[in-house]
């Protein structure tokens, strides 16, 4: 593949819809220099970079081959210049043209390579992140409402501060991620990998962990509203100190979990399953020192022989 040839054909297409190498690194979360270079021929986008620039630029994925005739360059074009919009707008504009029917592309990153990427601060709502590889990726502070990430490679991302709202987390490994001040309203964490994943001063809002392992995930000064914690396992796990409001500890292993210190309002622990004596003995090993609770709450756990000696019922 000659890298003149290709270089040239970004640098036309660029200019016909008057956008900046700057404007077009940008919708590719890339820097501008690397579009400098494809267009000078020091170097080639990879096979999904140019599936999306021809979607940027409004372009037949074909007008990038060498063997598309430059008589046909015109042919091309699959929309008119104008139908991208108003290039020249500002940049805080520009981070949210993925809500736009043009920039769809730019939600869809499965299949993708993007370790270490920088994410930071960007509005991009609705992404696909299914399959990719995102190790290392920093997404803190942006905003991935209604996002889904499927099995994907998303181990040390920092998702500090960053708007998870109504995103979906399937069978994706999390293992050693942040979460400190993240946005989780409606969150759904299902089989994934959480170890070590910490989560800090966050209120997790009608999320649902299920059949999620979380024997080794960190939570600190967090508060739990409507959370389901259905089928998760959770053994070992400490939650001392923290908020629970309407959570359910439905079908969950909780051996050895302690809520010492812990304010528990309407939570509700119960299995699907018979209560055998091998249950009521895992219930037991739960400690809820200086925990404070309603008395539903108390008379719940109370009636399956947890142990309650130290408990404040407020």
């Amino acid at each position: 593949m000659d890298t003149k040839i290709i270089g040239g054909k970004i640098a036309q297409a660029r200019k016909r819809v008057n956008m900046s190498q700057a404007q077009l690194a940008q919708l590719l979360f890339i820097s501008p220099q690397a579009v400098g270079k494809w267009e000078r021929g020091e170097s080639i986008p990879d096979l999904i970079t140019i599936n999306r620039l021809a979607e940027i630029l409004g372009v037949d994925l074909n007008y990038f081959s060498e063997n598309f005739p430059s008589t046909n360059d015109e042919m091309a074009f699959k929309m008119p210049p104008d139908s991208i919009g108003d290039i020249e707008q500002p940049e805080q504009e520009i981070a949210n043209l993925s809500d736009s029917p043009e920039q769809q592309l730019l939600t869809n990153f499965s299949g993708s390579d993007l370790t270490k990427s920088d994410f930071a601060g960007v509005t991009a709502h609705k992404m696909k992140f299914n399959g990719s590889a995102l190790r290392g990726s920093d997404f803190a502070g942006a905003d991935l409402t209604g996002s889904k990430f499927t099995g994907s490679d998303v181990r040390e991302a920092n998702f500090d501060g960053t708007n998870l709202t109504d995103c979906t987390l399937s069978a994706i490994n999390l293992t050693d991620a942040t979460f400190n001040k993240t946005i989780l309203v409606r969150t759904e964490f299902s089989a994934s990998e959480l170890t070590r994943a910490k989560f800090t001063n966050a209120k997790l809002i009608d999320v649902k962990l299920i059949k999620t392992d979380l024997t080794k995930t960190i939570f600190e000064n967090c508060v739990f509203n409507n959370v389901d914690f259905n089928y998760s396992d959770l053994r070992g796990l400490c939650l001392d100190g923290q908020t629970f409001i309407g959570v359910k500890f439905h079908n969950a292993a909780l051996n050895e979990v302690t809520f010492n210190g812990a304010t528990l309002k309407n939570v509700s622990f119960r299995t699907t399953f018979a209560l055998t004596n091998k249950y009521y003995r895992a219930i037991n090993t739960i400690r809820f020192d200086g925990a404070m609770m309603d008395k539903l709450t108390y008379a719940s756990l109370k009636g399956i022989g947890a142990d309650l000696s130290k408990v404040t019922i407020i």
